[in-house]
């Protein structure tokens, strides 16, 4: 390979192409990142020791009854909505870990920020009351700290 020149892939790996967005809005797409994005939300709800009430709130909100469903096990599929709240929660999850220490990665999400973004509060804060704008806006303040894209 010449000096400089980038190696690419070609074609898609494990089922997935990169070139067109998952349609999240296709039932049988839900049915299928449901298990794995229900099983990595609770994890990391767990790690950041989230209060039901603020994971509910990640989660855009939903009732306690759909919350407790989901978190036995009872609730197989999310919707779209959910499939993304979930994929930027994790996303922050796994830059954090990048970033810091499993022990600062986990707390980082509770502590007060001084960031002008989050004014003094916690990014938990933040994203619970900015759902999905203020979730994604920390998922891009932590790739470009991680330097990610």
């Amino acid at each position: 390979m010449p000096r400089g020149a980038v190696a690419t892939l070609q074609g898609p790996i494990a089922g997935f192409s990169w070139d067109v967005p998952v349609d999240l809005s296709k039932k049988e797409v839900q049915a299928r990142l449901s298990p794995s994005a229900i099983k990595g939300f609770f994890k990391l709800t767990r790690s950041w020791k989230l209060r039901d009430e603020d994971a509910r709130q990640l989660l855009g909100g939903i009732s306690n009854g759909a919350f407790y469903h989901l978190k036995g096990g009872k609730t197989k599929k999310l919707d779209q909505d959910q499939l993304t709240r979930v994929s930027l929660a994790l996303g922050i999850f796994k830059a954090l870990n990048i970033l810091y220490s499993e022990r600062l990665a986990d707390a980082w999400i509770s502590l007060p920020n001084t960031n002008a973004i989050f004014g003094g509060e916690t990014p938990l804060s933040y994203m619970t009351k900015g759902g999905v704008l203020a979730m994604l806006r920390v998922r891009q303040l932590v790739d470009a700290r991680r330097g990610g894209r």
